[in-house]
């Protein structure tokens, strides 16, 4: 079995937490001289921004020793399931509105970054679950050639 390994990068979340940073940023420089308190808030917002940047900033799975993985941006926050534990795998299609990050939606939690696309995991246990790719058919076909054949 060859090893899956895919790294979206999460447009959406650089844009978006980039722009806040230097806005934020720049109002705190601005700030700084005339009201030190001010200046201390957004500078504080500022490394927020920052964090949300670092741990979002991409989304990295991976099909590898018998297990799924996937992780955001540094790593922080990640998850992991045995391949063997999935009953089903497909391609979908999110609605706009789910959104990006962690959510949970009427499909399962939501794990995304950019785009719409996304494999949807069903486990033996029922849990069913939404990874976010760019990818999706080679990500749904990775996981499906690692799962056991019954």
């Amino acid at each position: 079995m060859t090893p899956y390994k895919h790294t979206q990068p999460g447009t959406y979340s650089r844009t978006t937490f980039g722009a806040l940073f230097v806005l934020i940023l720049v109002a705190a420089l601005y700030l700084g001289p005339g009201d030190a308190k001010a200046a201390w808030i957004f500078g504080g917002m500022a490394v927020f921004m920052l964090a949300g940047l670092l741990m979002f900033h991409s989304l990295t799975v991976e099909v590898i020793r018998g297990s799924l993985r996937f992780r955001f941006g540094v790593g922080l926050i990640r998850r992991q399931f045995q391949v063997k534990d999935i009953e089903s795998v497909e391609p979908v299609r999110n609605r706009w509105w789910y959104g990006w990050g962690i959510k949970l939606t009427p499909y399962g939690w939501l794990f995304s970054v950019s785009g719409l696309d996304a494999v949807q995991i069903k486990l033996r246990n029922g849990r069913q679950y939404r990874i976010g790719t760019d990818e999706p058919d080679v990500l749904a076909a990775a996981i499906q050639t690692a799962m056991p054949r019954r």
